[in-house]
């Protein structure tokens, strides 16, 4: 031992002791007698206090408050602190010049002298990533997903052995992925998604034996797919979704693949056979490419296939006869093919069977009745095809049907009465010889043979029994109408009645702490399941971010996360917040919890909804899909529900009602966002959130000078939203200084009604012209620019039930 050169001791002490243990620690400090008078005081001490740690560690006493760490992991950290931007100050906390790894640290955890994780999503970092991170040789997991972190993702983390998890998503990085990460031999999550990565997708990944998971999607990257991918014996989800990938999809697949996302992309050629020996594929996205060819029969194999969409490519010829085989299928989509052939007779062997998507092909032949046996079935479109004969009255029975379209076919015959009176008239038109779904055509009556007089006895018993009838639906409305108004009565007396159920707990993994309410009737869930979920902007406004929150369930929550310095205090905030997750309405968006961070973040979180905002629904969707007048009606019906009960029963104005803040559930009922936000806020902050109204087009002209919203100031956003509704235009398109409401009262004076309305509603102008002329003029009633003519919401609401009267039903109960 004499012998032996210790140089590298004196000169980092650190790097040299980090590997030994307590008794060869002991040994060592006194066995150089050459140098041992050059050793520094310092050193010595930083030596003991080494010693001390290693004892400790050896004792299994791991979780003292102040484990040293490396000199190379101490400098790896303050790289990391040098290059991001950190405008809260998280990374403030890691100031021990010792290198002693407090449990103070936020997002940090050490083990043995090593930095093993790092977690910081959702922290507002911007700045770069270092390549010293590299330095931190026992790092296992790197979190730092849902900041605004940019530059190059480091080529040193593929030389990190015991790398395990690598979460970067919902940041900014750009350029290549490093090759170097297929190094890594522990790798078993790479998650860059949603950045501005560009360049091929490295081969050498796939290197990473025990990689499971691997998601690129939301980015811009070209070339096409490794073929080694396809033989990968760990990789079980693969996500390349929304990329610049080309070429054909490589027919080698094998392994345990579950999820397979290849949609919007430029992948051409066909459809893979292999792919029928993934017997583990829940999933399979090829939709939004250029594929071409016909779908293989081996397709068939794939029994535990939940999702199949092949949507919007050029695939052809018929569904193979392996289809009905696909016994766990629970979605379909095949929409915008050139598919041809009959729809299979066994397809109710398909028997989970939920969406069924057909539109735009070129299918043939009958509807087969056992269509109509596949009890799970809740939303089927044939339309745009070349079906022939009969709609099977099988289909009129099916328990779970929320949405049916077989419009643009050539059907004949009569609709099922079910369907007729429980789908609009969009659902069949484009079938000439289709009758008895709307007023205008109903099927002609086959006249009895010999047709006889009847006596006056019979015509008095008809018209007595007519009578009858009569009266007994009368009794029925009226019925109706008192259960629905004593619902109502019982939802408004419940809403006193809910109280928060808090469970206030520290965010596990965040070292933060952290305060979680959650309001009767959502989902249930930790702070940390909420903060390490995977998210996705959905928009931003004054208030603050929304982000569209996957939890490690599969669950879904619409997170918003407000702006720190708008909020009010804490006291106060949670004083309103309180008040508002009390609020339940089927028109209003529940507010399920809120997150209180130390250092002073605040999230509210709501169901999320899957059909976005009202905006998107009018203004982004395809012309292959209008809305049509009933659904637009539905809508503003609901709207102006929900603005009624926040007037009257929770005593609240609105002051930022605008299309982007209506909201649609899977059913496309309206449901009224971002309510109440006024009472969490500053003044100046409200004041910002009119000044933005102002400018997208729903701001009432008296605010200019009111500053303060109210009733009718609600109205006239309203009013703005039903114009919306009808034109299609959107508020903020300002023509020559004119807004919405100026350019259509101007319109209606010299052009007519007619110019006014959506393309898309003309097309059923005959049939619904009258109520869409009523609207219209109750819309500009509302938008008066005299507050005092406008009328109530109980007066605007009562006008949309005149105009259009729906079958009476019991009102829906709200959701707890």
């Amino acid at each position: 031992m004499e012998d032996q050169d210790f140089s590298c001791f004196y000169s980092h002490p650190f790097v040299f002791f980090k590997f030994l243990t307590p008794k060869e620690a002991g040994r060592h400090i006194c066995c150089d007698k050459k140098k041992e008078k050059g050793i520094p005081f310092v050193q010595i001490f930083l030596f003991l206090q080494l010693i001390f740690s290693r004892t400790q560690l050896a004792l299994g006493q791991d979780n003292w408050d102040g484990i040293i760490i490396t000199e190379a992991n101490f400098q790896a950290l303050e790289a990391l602190k040098h290059e991001l931007v950190d405008p809260k100050g998280y990374l403030k906390s890691w100031n021990n010049s010792n290198g002693a790894c407090s449990g103070s640290w936020i997002g940090i955890k050490c083990a043995q002298g090593q930095v093993i994780v790092i977690k910081l999503p959702l922290k507002g970092l911007s700045g770069r990533l270092t390549e010293k991170v590299g330095q931190l040789q026992g790092l296992r997991k790197l979190s730092l997903h849902d900041n605004d972190i940019g530059g190059l993702v480091p080529t040193s983390l593929g030389f990190l052995p015991s790398l395990r998890g690598v979460q970067l998503y919902n940041n900014r990085f750009s350029g290549s992925i490093p090759g170097s990460l297929g190094l890594c031999p522990l790798l078993q999550t790479l998650e860059l998604s949603n950045n501005s990565l560009s360049g091929t997708i490295p081969i050498s990944l796939v290197n990473s034996t025990k990689l499971y998971r691997l998601n690129l999607s939301y980015n811009s990257l070209s070339g096409s797919i490794p073929q080694s991918f396809t033989q990968s014996p760990s990789l079980i989800f693969l996500d390349l979704q929304y990329n610049n990938l080309s070429g054909s999809i490589p027919d080698s697949w094998g392994g345990k693949l579950q999820s397979l996302t290849l949609d919007h992309n430029f992948f051409s050629g066909g459809i893979p056979v292999s792919l029928g020996k993934l017997n583990e594929l829940l999933e399979i996205s090829l939709s939004h490419n250029h594929i071409t060819g016909v779908i293989p029969n081996e397709i068939g194999k794939l029994t535990m296939l939940r999702t199949l969409d092949l949507s919007y490519n050029a695939i052809n010829g018929s569904l193979p006869e392996s289809f009905s085989n696909l016994s766990s299928l629970v979605v379909v989509n095949l929409e915008s093919n050139n598919l041809d052939g009959e729809i299979p007779l066994d397809i109710n062997k398909v028997r989970k069977l939920s969406v069924l998507n057909f539109r735009d092909n070129q299918f043939r032949g009958v509807i087969p009745a056992t269509i109509g046996y596949i009890s799970a079935l809740s939303q089927i479109d044939l339309s745009h095809n070349n079906l022939t004969g009969e709609i099977p009255v099988s289909v009129d029975d099916l328990p779970n049907l929320k949405s049916f379209n077989v419009s643009y076919n050539s059907l004949s015959g009569p609709v099922p009465t079910h369907l007729a009176k429980e789908f609009n008239t969009s659902a069949f038109v484009g079938n000439v010889q289709l009758c008895g779904y709307n007023t205008s055509n109903p099927c002609p009556v086959t006249p009895s043979a010999g047709g006889c007089k009847r006596s006056i006895k019979d015509v008095i018993i008809i018209i007595v029994g007519s009578l009858i009838i009569i009266v007994f639906l009368v009794c029925c409305i009226l019925l109706c109408c008192l259960i629905k108004k004593r619902a109502e009565a019982k939802a408004a007396n419940d809403v006193k009645d809910i109280h928060p159920t808090v469970g206030e707990v520290e965010a596990a993994g965040d070292n933060t702490g952290g305060k979680l309410v959650h309001f009767g009737g959502g989902m249930m869930f930790s702070a940390d399941d909420l903060l390490c979920a995977t998210a996705d902007v959905l928009g931003k406004s004054t208030y603050g971010t929304v982000y569209k929150t996957t939890l490690e369930d599969g669950n879904q929550v619409a997170v918003k996360r407000l702006r720190e310095k708008i909020t009010k205090g804490q006291r106060e905030f949670e004083r309103e917040v309180n008040v508002l997750g009390k609020i339940r309405h089927p028109n209003l968006l529940a507010l399920r919890a809120y997150y209180l961070g130390t250092k002073g973040e605040k999230l509210l979180i709501f169901d999320y909804m899957p059909n976005g905002s009202l905006a998107t629904f009018l203004h982004a969707h395809g012309p292959d899909t209008p809305v049509d007048w009933p659904t637009r009606m539905r809508i503003a019906k609901g709207t102006t529900r929900g603005l009624l009960y926040l007037h009257t029963n929770a005593n609240i104005i609105h002051g930022n009602l605008t299309s982007s803040n209506v909201l649609l559930d899977e059913n496309t009922d309206a449901k009224i966002a971002d309510y109440g936000l006024s009472r969490l806020v500053t003044a100046a902050a409200n004041s910002n959130v009119i000044a933005t109204a102002g400018v997208l087009g729903y701001c009432a002209p008296e605010l200019n000078k009111l500053k303060k919203a109210n009733v009718k100031t609600d109205v006239y956003s309203l009013g703005v939203i039903i114009l919306e509704i009808l034109t299609g235009k959107s508020p903020g398109e300002v023509t020559n200084g004119v807004d919405l409401p100026k350019r259509v009262a101007s319109i209606v004076k010299e052009e007519g009604t007619n110019e006014v309305f959506d393309l898309e509603l003309m097309r059923d102008a005959s049939i619904f012209g009258d109520e869409m002329l009523s609207t219209l003029k109750l819309a500009l009633h509302c938008v008066d620019p005299s507050p005092s003519a406008r009328p109530e919401v109980q007066q605007v609401l009562q006008q949309l039930e005149d105009i259009r009267r729906e079958t009476p039903t019991a009102a829906p109960s709200a959701s707890h």
